[in-house]
């Protein structure tokens, strides 16, 4: 899904609000994939072919079906054609394929990738934070600079993932990133209280990519 201009200038003003009462910075990034997995769901799928031609070769050998070694290899080459060309036509297939672990893992490193990307770990404090959804792989993260990992702690952050993913996961991810932001506004406050001297080092507003 794409957010609308006033979905954007809705969750910009809620970064905003959220920044006035701590020194902390909050950035946000929605990835539609963190992958495209067509290699990895190609090689599924030949793991795939191969698991299930044995029981088919056993098959044939026992029912005694004169079909050569060549038109056995042929078909199953055939066989592999054809998922490829419909991985490559429907993407959306795809993420199908691939084990959660890899779509998580993938999704992960996405997310370093970009809180580099953006510059969230040079604010002078140290005290950026991502808030990272890729939609593909239901998948979210906040990612913390060291300033703020030094005194939150992981679990406080899994209860703000936690109701993020839940609501992106019912259609509702604008209220999801909503409730994270005012989440992490509060928690921010809590350990960095702003006050004079809080410059905006971060642009307040939702990257989609």
């Amino acid at each position: 899904m794409n957010l609308t201009p006033e979905q954007h200038d809705s969750l910009a003003g809620r970064i905003r609000a959220a920044e006035a009462r701590t020194s902390g910075e909050i950035y946000c990034v929605v990835a539609r994939a963190s992958d495209s997995y067509l290699y990895p769901a190609a090689c599924m799928l030949a793991v795939g072919i191969l698991v299930v031609s044995l029981p088919v070769a056993w098959w044939l050998d026992r029912s005694w079906l004169p079909v050569s070694h060549l038109l056995f290899g042929a078909a199953e080459i055939a066989a592999f054609l054809t998922g490829l060309l419909a991985l490559w036509f429907a993407p959306g297939l795809r993420i199908r394929l691939v084990p959660h672990r890899l779509r998580y893992r993938r999704a992960h490193d996405n997310a370093l990738k970009q809180f580099l990307a953006h510059n969230i770990h040079l604010t002078e404090q140290r005290t950026g934070v991502l808030i990272f959804v890729s939609l593909s792989e239901r998948y979210a993260e906040v990612v913390a600079d060291a300033g703020i990992n030094a005194r939150v702690s992981q679990d406080e952050w899994n209860g703000i993932v936690a109701v993020l993913t839940a609501s992106a996961g019912s259609g509702r991810l604008v209220d999801g990133l909503a409730e994270a932001i005012d989440a992490a506004g509060t928690l921010l406050a809590a350990h960095f209280p702003g006050g004079t001297g809080n410059p905006n080092e971060l642009e307040d507003h939702v990257v989609e990519i």
